[in-house]
């Protein structure tokens, strides 16, 4: 009863937190607006200057949103993932897709060399660069799945994940060495990952997809509750184990897939968030934290996407530099924290 009741409290409170902040997002950058002016922007009201409203609608406003989406989906895949592996260091990329996705994309843009002019320049289009992640995530996860089919150990897939992730990071290595020091450079910047990059219509594409995501995983809601204690004390509660397990890897792989596909591969999201939703809402129920997890996703990237302007400078900062600042002592503080029956 008590632990409803902060609960209650805890989501209005996190809801305004997440609203000041996609507010504060658009009001920092280089060019500094005030807040009257960004809620006017964003009601069609009078804005005082022309270029303000044009800075919020072109350019702030797809990067907040896409900030909230990536928050969203990365973080909610962490939460499948440690809870289907039972390890607190899964993430949304234990499986690879992260590496399938690098693979895509470094054929591309390190190998666009040996293709023929036409389907060089084509493939190295922003079009060209997200169908190559995509592709690459999608074999990884054809690879996982074919796997799945016949391992029963859990554990096991999580190792074969990691190999898959070996094998291209090796391949891609192989790529790098013999690349040029320019298409070095426009791949270094992608693995960098980016939120500013993409237009409106490649947001409503990520949006419709993670929103796919989303639902596959909200229907793993009552089973991941059972999940945390073990395969046998979910089959003996009646669940399908095998259909459970192959639905949380689609959900997984579809929202880390699209989202590294059309953001870059972000990191420690998907691993430091689910932590930070199970230490403030101190609870197991994957009811709860199904929605803690997406609202603390999207308030954590919004925030480091607010750091890396760089407020009253022109420089940004690549996001995933920030995360990974932000994410590893997060991660480490929150594992030294955890006492046992706090929370899983």
């Amino acid at each position: 009863m008590h632990h409803t009741k902060q609960h209650k409290l805890l989501f209005p409170v996190l809801a305004i937190g997440l609203v000041v902040l996609f507010l504060v997002n658009l009001s920092l950058g280089s060019v500094s607006i005030p807040f009257n002016e960004v809620v006017a922007s964003l009601t069609g009201g009078n804005v005082t200057k022309s270029s303000w409203e044009y800075i919020i609608l072109n350019y702030r406003l797809p990067k907040a949103i896409t900030a909230i989406i990536v928050g969203m989906g990365l973080s909610l895949s962490g939460l499948l993932m440690q809870t289907l592996f039972r390890n607190p260091l899964a993430g949304p990329y234990v499986l690879g897709l992260s590496s399938g996705a690098s693979l895509g994309v470094a054929f591309i843009l390190l190998g666009a060399g040996i293709l023929p002019s036409v389907l060089g320049s084509l493939f190295l289009s922003s079009y060209g660069i997200i169908i190559a992640a995509t592709l690459g995530s999608f074999v990884v996860l054809l690879a996982v799945l074919l796997v799945a089919q016949r391992l029963k150990d859990t554990m096991a897939i999580l190792i074969v994940g990691l190999m898959f992730g070996s094998f291209t990071s090796a391949i891609v290595s192989v790529l790098t060495y013999f690349s040029t020091a320019q298409q070095l450079q426009k791949f270094t910047f992608w693995a960098m990952g980016s939120l500013g990059s993409i237009s409106w219509q490649n947001i409503s594409i990520l949006g419709i997809v993670c929103t796919i995501g989303i639902i596959l995983a909200a229907l793993c809601i009552k089973p991941l509750d059972a999940l945390l204690l073990g395969e046998r004390y979910a089959k003996s509660l009646g669940i399908n184990f095998n259909k459970t397990r192959l639905l949380i890897i689609i959900a997984t792989s579809i929202l880390a897939g699209s989202i590294t596909a059309f953001a870059g591969p972000i990191a420690f999201i998907g691993l430091a968030v689910p932590h930070m939703a199970k230490l403030i809402f101190k609870t197991g129920n994957h009811f709860v934290l199904f929605w803690a997890t997406l609202l603390c996703g999207a308030i954590i990237v919004l925030l480091c996407d607010i750091i890396t302007q760089l407020p009253g400078s022109d420089l940004t900062l690549p996001i995933n530099a920030v995360t990974s600042a932000i994410g590893a002592p997060i991660v480490i503080w929150l594992l030294l924290r955890k006492r046992k029956g706090v929370y899983h």
